[in-house]
């Protein structure tokens, strides 16, 4: 028993090596930012709000850009480790590190709906999430293949605007943001309505919780 466990804390170090919760975090600022964004109780915009709302942007493709990191599962499987740690370590692991950071994907765009909502621009949210599921599929594309990352649009923005305008107006770079726009929208829409649907049920048990007699 020892000497598997110390087989799958070795299989876990050399395959993913702090790349899980590195990427989470990155996954997590949006999230985080999400809720100072959009859910305060105060309408003001300040330079503030704004410089906060290009981070959100920036940072933001970071939460589904973890439904491509399945490549390290296929790594892992293809460097011959057991069967038991594939199923019992890297299917696991993979599944609670994707569904994490998708599911901050779709409660920042929630609370983005909500903020526009409350503004009285209730047309625009279906439009505002299209928009952000075109600017992360474009945002992946530059992570996965281009290997750029998030604060380049600050040290190296000329660099991350050529390599866009480039790769845009090739058919494959193109196709590939093209399949990945429309695999965010689905999975998006599903996610948001199993997030919306578990909401309302802790909602409605929260409120016909029973009062406790003395």
């Amino acid at each position: 028993m020892k000497a598997r466990l110390l087989e799958a804390i070795e299989a876990f170090s050399g395959v993913y090596s702090g790349w899980i919760l590195w990427n989470l975090f990155l996954a997590f600022i949006p999230f985080v930012l999400s809720f100072w964004l959009f859910r305060r109780q105060t309408n003001d915009r300040s330079a503030v709000w704004w410089l906060g709302w290009l981070v959100f942007l920036a940072f933001l493709p970071n939460a589904p850009y973890l439904l491509t990191d399945i490549i390290h599962l296929i790594r892992g499987i293809r460097v011959g480790y057991a069967t038991w740690i594939i199923a019992l370590v890297f299917i696991p692991l993979h599944i609670a590190a994707i569904t994490s950071g998708f599911e901050a994907y779709v409660i920042a765009l929630i609370n983005q709906g909500h903020y526009l909502k409350r503004q009285g621009q209730r047309q625009l949210v279906l439009w505002s999430e299209l928009a952000i599921h075109g600017l992360c599929a474009i945002g992946i594309y530059l992570g996965r293949f281009q290997r750029l990352n998030s604060w380049d649009l600050v040290t190296d923005p000329g660099n991350v605007l050529l390599t866009t305008v480039n790769d845009l107006t090739e058919k494959l770079p193109l196709l590939v943001v093209v399949m990945t726009f429309a695999i965010l929208t689905v999975s998006y829409w599903i996610m948001k309505q199993i997030t919306l649907g578990l909401l309302l049920r802790f909602r409605y048990a929260h409120r016909h919780k029973p009062v406790k007699s003395d």
